[in-house]
């Protein structure tokens, strides 16, 4: 199974002059732990880290830590993430037929959970990572008047991993620039075009870093983590 790694995360929401991916957290920068789980993941065979230019030194020196056992390669993203993804899917190796999609700033995620992933890819389906909503949801119009109380049993927030066929994703992803669609994750195009996606569910700890507040979180969460899994 061939992963990407999206990691040019803004740092703009964490305060931070710049990649958030970069930022530390229990000692090692985020991009570090989410490199970490996917080299733990014996089912990935290939990595790709996809960023901006100015981050490629400083995630070179995350890799060459890392002391990967399997090819990692730097891919120059683009100037959002579905084109950055995009990008990516571009340069995977010829052989590739499975993939996943993965955001850097994910940094708590399980390779156990990236197995179940690339398993359900290697069995020919589009799969995305959720956890079920346990909050009540309000749908709010502009003016901040609520409109709707959707039923919660059939909400799911979604996560990363996103796993796909390679040539459905490139084939999605093609689609997109044709019609001019701007998406927030990739199976958003795989539900455009009406193509099943099925929903693994993750754990609520596999939460996106954004906010100062997550990285006090994924510190917590980390320190509860086996001494064997923190480097």
């Amino acid at each position: 199974m061939h992963l990407l790694i999206a990691a040019a995360g803004s740092g703009r929401r964490m305060g931070a002059e710049g990649n958030k991916l970069l930022l530390p957290v229990a000692g090692r920068p985020v991009l570090a732990w989410t490199l970490e789980a996917a080299l733990a993941c014996p089912a990935i065979s290939w990595i790709g880290i996809v960023g901006q230019p100015l981050d490629g030194e400083a995630i070179a020196a995350i890799v060459a830590a890392a002391s990967p056992d399997r090819p990692v390669r730097w891919i120059v993203g683009g100037d959002t993430r579905q084109e950055s993804v995009s990008l990516g899917l571009a340069a995977l190796p010829p052989e590739a037929e499975g993939v996943l999609i993965h955001d850097g700033a994910r940094c708590l995620v399980e390779p156990e959970l990236l197995q179940r992933c690339a398993a359900a890819v290697s069995g020919g389906a589009a799969v995305i990572a959720a956890t079920p909503v346990t909050d009540t949801i309000k749908q709010v119009d502009g003016e901040g008047t609520i409109t709707a109380t959707p039923d919660r049993r059939s909400l799911w927030a979604a996560q990363t991993p996103q796993g796909f066929p390679v040539h459905q994703l490139r084939a999605a992803h093609a689609s997109a620039r044709e019609q001019g669609w701007s998406v927030t994750d990739d199976a958003a195009l795989f539900e455009l075009l009406g193509l099943p996606v099925q929903v693994l569910e993750g754990p609520p700890s596999n939460i996106k870093l954004t906010t100062p507040f997550d990285l006090s979180v994924a510190a917590a969460v980390l320190s509860t983590r086996p001494a064997a899994h923190q480097g």
